[in-house]
């Protein structure tokens, strides 16, 4: 890579001209703005004061020393303190000759070493999956593959919250308007039933609490004894204690909820590696709690609820077991990370939950170092932002929540209707075009969600994301299908194949093909920084910046119509890496790319 060169060179440039001796990892190279000549820049200030001289005569020295020192550099121009390189046109032919059918340039292969464990979805089995989790699942699944990508041994994996207080609320809810309703009875998927009941719940205490009210009960009282929430709160109580009708009852439920979770999981294309469920981690976590007041890092009231003092770190105490006996979910959470730990033994763990957890997270470490587990050091809570609809903020206990499923469904049928209002299925047929609309509907979706970056709070609009032109899944997909049609053309009427194809170094470079060069030669940089901020947003906006400037390109500049052969040739490979690129990057993202449109 060139911009390796350019650093080794520039740090033998320092030490021979002023015995300046720096690591390479401290040469900062930028690409060049479009408005200067050059491809790749050096900022000069940080060595003036050590030079002792201008930062233009620094830039000269370096430049003419580079020049002579490093054969791919040629030429290189001085904007006060910046020095901006000019790479050889040999270069970037022999680039793109070089991986014109490399189609995983930018991966690094993966390293033998304990694996990363990527923890996402983490759903309730009270409700079927939302937008909100729609986020989170490509998130996490997306950063596993950049990671995977960076040489990383990775396992990806998912904790259903499946027991609590809310799981009994649906399960109550159930008991006493349900009239014995089942998926098959009601045609409703098995999740989307459940969270109906969970949704009936809170309006049922609603109307409770109301009603106590009326009758002179204080408020706050009455939200904490009505009676609806009694009956889950000692459905609970049961359910710890394996009360046979509750067990049934739970895995009646739970059991029509995984159903509905592993169709919208299949929907997105998200998996995993392995599944956790709360229900089977929570005693390990009330054995650590229990082993905690042994040890006295933990302490017990009178009423036996469990705590955990935090306050010499800024923090509260923090609640580990209720008086009743019953775990939280810092309990469980305990369980699962020394569970995981375990299975996996992994130098890292990754959550990938929203941001109205940090506070909970932060606790997590904190208890578990407290515990004496100082692999705890290597947790680290992926906290994204929230998605909102042009409507606002979603509830699930009021119903508000857009699930998954319809989301999905919206997004096919609108896909449908613009890419019929475009014309991309001519000569498709029914079959074909059903695939094409399910692809461009999921990379619609899937890359409004991540070219945003984790940390932020998002609006999400269905109908801004399906646009065939801008910042979209739709047309990153199209330029691919674009390129693929040149590179077919090439083939059946040109009789180029790209296995056997060599390219003259003497092709001169246009500035839009430079323009290509440029951005291309970033990926395994790109590549490199998403793994290392855990952010899907940097391949997401580099490939939109690719397809953007393939598609500039490609308006100017003749490809098969080239009547100089070796510029043809050399065009059409260039071609081929951007298709390949593409393809690589959306794979990131989660994405599949069409061949034709």
């Amino acid at each position: 890579m060139i911009d390796l060169l350019l650093q080794e060179s520039i740090k033998r440039a320092l030490s021979s001209l002023y015995e300046i001796d720096v690591e390479l990892k401290d040469i900062t190279l930028t690409a060049t703005k479009k408005e200067f000549e050059g491809d790749f820049t050096l900022v000069v200030f940080p060595f003036v004061k050590q030079a002792k001289m201008s930062p233009e005569k620094i830039a000269k020295e370096i430049g003419d020393f580079v020049v002579e020192d490093c054969e791919d550099i040629v030429g290189f121009n001085v904007i006060k303190g910046f020095l901006n390189f000019v790479v050889s046109n040999d270069y970037w032919i022999r680039f793109i000759d070089k991986n014109k059918t490399k189609y995983t340039y930018g991966y690094k292969p993966i390293r033998e070493e304990k694996p990363t464990v990527v923890e996402y979805s983490s759903p309730n089995t009270n409700k079927p999956l939302h937008l909100g989790h729609i986020r989170n699942n490509l998130l996490g699944w997306s950063v596993a593959e950049i990671l995977k990508a960076n040489g990383y041994a990775v396992r990806k994996v998912n904790l259903v919250n499946d027991r609590g207080i809310h799981i009994c609320k649906s399960m109550v809810a159930w008991q006493m308007f349900g009239n014995g309703e089942t998926p098959e009875s009601s045609g409703l998927k098995g999740d989307h039933l459940v969270g109906k009941y969970y949704v009936l719940f809170d309006k049922e205490y609603k109307k409770e609490i109301e009603k106590m009210v009326v009758e002179g009960i204080d408020r706050e009282l009455a939200e904490k004894t009505a009676p609806i929430l009694v009956s889950a709160q000692q459905m609970l109580v049961k359910w710890e204690a394996k009360d046979n009708e509750v067990i049934d009852l739970w895995k009646r439920m739970n059991a029509w909820v995984y159903k509905g979770f592993d169709e919208t999981y299949y929907k997105m294309g998200v998996d995993f590696d392995k599944v956790y469920y709360e229900s089977q981690t929570y005693l390990l976590g009330k054995d650590l709690v229990m082993d905690g007041v042994k040890k006295g890092v933990l302490y017990q009231k009178e009423d036996k609820s469990i705590w955990c003092d935090l306050t010499s770190y800024g923090l509260d105490e923090k609640l580990l077991q209720r008086a009743d006996g019953t775990s939280v979910y810092m309990t469980q959470d305990l369980g699962t990370a020394v569970l995981r730990h375990k299975d996996f033994d992994s130098d890292s763990l990754i959550y990938v939950v929203g941001n109205e957890q940090n506070y909970h997270f932060n606790v997590l470490k904190l208890v578990l170092k407290k515990l004496g587990f100082e692999w705890a050091e290597n947790l680290y809570h992926l906290s994204y932002g929230m998605v909102e609809l042009p409507e606002g903020k979603m509830k699930s206990r009021e119903g508000t929540v857009v699930d998954a499923d319809d989301l999905i469904d919206q997004m096919i049928q609108t896909a449908k209707e613009q890419t019929l209002e475009h014309g991309k299925t001519e000569g498709f047929d029914a079959q074909e075009a059903e695939k094409l609309y399910r692809m461009l509907a999921l990379g619609a979706l899937k890359y409004f969600i991540l070219k945003v970056d984790p940390s932020k709070n998002m609006l999400f609009n269905p109908k801004d994301s399906i646009d065939f032109n801008g910042n979209t899944g739709p047309f990153i997909q199209y330029t691919h299908a674009r390129i693929r049609s040149i590179l077919r053309k090439a083939q059946e009427e040109n009789g180029i194949n790209l296995d056997t194809l060599s390219l003259d170094l003497s092709s001169k470079l246009h500035s839009k093909e430079l323009d290509i060069l440029r951005i291309l030669h970033q990926f395994p940089t790109i590549v490199e920084q998403a793994g290392q901020t855990f952010s899907p947003a940097l391949i997401a906006n580099f490939v939109y910046d690719l397809a953007k400037s393939f598609n500039a390109f490609y308006q100017e500049i003749k490809i098969l119509k080239e009547q100089d052969v070796s510029l043809m040739k050399m065009r059409i490979s260039l071609a081929s890496i951007v298709a390949n690129t593409i393809k690589s990057s959306m794979e990131l993202l989660g994405i599949n790319v069409p061949e034709r449109m």
